[in-house]
């Protein structure tokens, strides 16, 4: 996989068929896609131009100024009556020259992305990140402001790249009469549909504390309606010692 660094922007080629639907319609597929890292997180992508249905693409004239990526060509992606507004952009004369002959699409706007067959969600997966989910028999006790809201010898750990281990826990091992639902939900596009908790103690509420995910993607299916709770801001303790909170994003 190629790669070129311009300031903060990393492009490399990707390997992935990708293709784009939107209006009831495929508006893209390639396979040659462009991972480009405008943020630290997470990709996104670019797709050549020549891949891309040119019929959809109609100009706005406006244009949108990038610091590392020069001067964008917004465009309205239209498909019969379906439109979306400003939801695509081309650096025809970038200092990034693999950029000048690519196209991104925004990736909300649209009604769905596929990887080769499989449908992916929230943004495009990084081939640097990945996911090991593993049983554990190491006794886990979690407390927010000094009560234990779950203790376990069964919790499976995940490991993501870039994040602390995530302890998931049996919900019959977690206080769930102190949880109250919230409607806060968050996608990730390596676990699916996360849905929160509150925590009720004696000090107040605390907001989004925990979360589940009910009917995740299926390479995390082994943490299916399993309960997490945030380490940055609750207390975790492995076999009775007490870890550090870690600081993240999340913190």
């Amino acid at each position: 996989m190629s790669e070129q660094r311009r300031g903060l922007v990393r492009v490399e080629q990707g390997l992935k068929r990708v293709r784009v639907y939107f209006g009831g319609h495929v508006v893209a597929d390639t396979t040659r896609p462009l991972l480009v890292w405008e943020v630290p997180y997470y990709p996104s992508y670019y797709l050549p131009l020549a891949d891309v249905e040119p019929d959809v693409l109609v100009p706005t004239g406006d244009t949108e100024h990038s610091p590392s990526r020069g001067d964008g060509v917004l465009y309205t992606v239209k498909v019969g009556d379906a439109e979306a507004p400003k939801a695509a952009i081309r650096y025809p004369s970038s200092p990034i020259e693999e950029l000048r002959d690519a196209v991104k699409l925004d990736w909300q706007a649209m009604d769905a992305w596929f990887e080769e067959d499989e449908e992916v969600f929230v943004h495009p997966r990084d081939p640097y990140s990945r996911i090991d989910i593993l049983p554990s028999s190491r006794q886990i006790r979690v407390e927010v402001d000094g009560v234990v809201m779950a203790e376990t010898t069964h919790a499976r750990v995940l490991f993501e790249t870039g994040l602390p281990p995530r302890w998931y826990i049996p919900k019959v091992d977690v206080r769930l009469d102190l949880l109250e639902p919230t409607t806060t939900r968050s996608m990730c596009p390596y676990k699916g549909t996360a849905e929160y908790w509150s925590a009720e103690v004696a000090d107040g509420r605390v907001e989004d504390i925990a979360w589940s995910y009910r009917t995740p993607l299926p390479e995390s299916e082994r943490i299916a309606s399993l309960v997490c709770f945030y380490a940055e801001r609750s207390d975790l303790f492995i076999d009775g010692e007490a870890q550090e909170r870690p600081k993240t994003k999340f913190s």
